[in-house]
């Protein structure tokens, strides 16, 4: 890798800007003053300071976001809040991106990474990885209702959803409201309303609190995010 790009990309300033540095000979590649910014270096194994400080070389970047209401899955918009825009300014970099989506009123467990092949992995069905989500319902839930599920239901538009694991937490009858888990293995649009609506019920509240076998770190206040641990890497490789 080109020693100007190395340290773009681990955020130490702009292309233009880490060749200034460069030239300045402000940059060591093993101890030794570098001042060529097309200078080859390996970078998983040479050791690259600015100023006396190692630059550690990190490839993909992985936060789990406990993303609030009112801020919408995407990396750019004219007039919403995104949920890039929750990142510190030292965090931020332009390749990261939310892997799948949630809806703007949806809370819970969003990825935010820069690493595609994991993202691919997680959202094709075919790798059945699981989401699971917690939900607030307008109705009550029965029996006959996590049997539907878990043969898969026709929702609107016609379109036919994989078998899900449908959970009553509670039902109030009362009040007429149940509370609820799901686990799908797809990711279909407004898919959890959509199939709750197909049983003539309605979604009144809905977040995700679990990926695969990395769940919502309670801890994560809404609006916060912290990078995810190796191991909950490696969870989310396996599926």
């Amino acid at each position: 890798m080109r020693l100007d790009k190395f340290l773009a990309d681990m955020q130490l300033g702009s292309r233009k800007e880490v060749k200034v540095l460069i030239k300045k000979g402000l940059i060591q590649v093993d101890g030794q003053v570098v001042r060529i910014d097309k200078t080859q270096i390996d970078e998983t194994k040479a050791q690259v300071t600015f100023d006396g400080e190692v630059i550690a070389y990190q490839k993909y970047f992985y936060y789990m976001l406990n993303k609030p209401a009112g801020v919408i899955s995407a990396t750019v918009d004219n007039y919403e809040e995104t949920v890039v825009d929750l990142l510190a300014d030292e965090d931020f970099r332009e390749d990261l991106f939310p892997v799948g989506r949630l809806d703007k009123d949806t809370e819970g467990f969003l990825l935010l990474s820069n690493d595609g092949a994991l993202a691919h992995r997680i959202l094709s069905p075919k790798h059945h990885v699981e989401k699971e989500y917690y939900a607030q319902v307008k109705g009550l839930l029965t029996e006959d209702d996590v049997t539907a599920f878990g043969q898969g239901l026709v929702i609107d538009g016609g379109e036919e959803t994989l078998p899900a694991q449908l959970t009553i937490v509670a039902v109030d009858e009362a009040a007429g409201t149940s509370e609820m888990r799901l686990i799908l293995h797809e990711g279909k649009f407004h898919q959890v309303k959509r199939m709750v609506q197909a049983v003539g019920k309605e979604v009144t509240y809905l977040q995700r609190i679990r990926m695969g076998q990395v769940p919502l770190d309670p801890e994560l206040a809404l609006g916060a995010y912290r990078p995810l641990t190796a191991a909950e890497v490696k969870a989310l490789e396996r599926g």
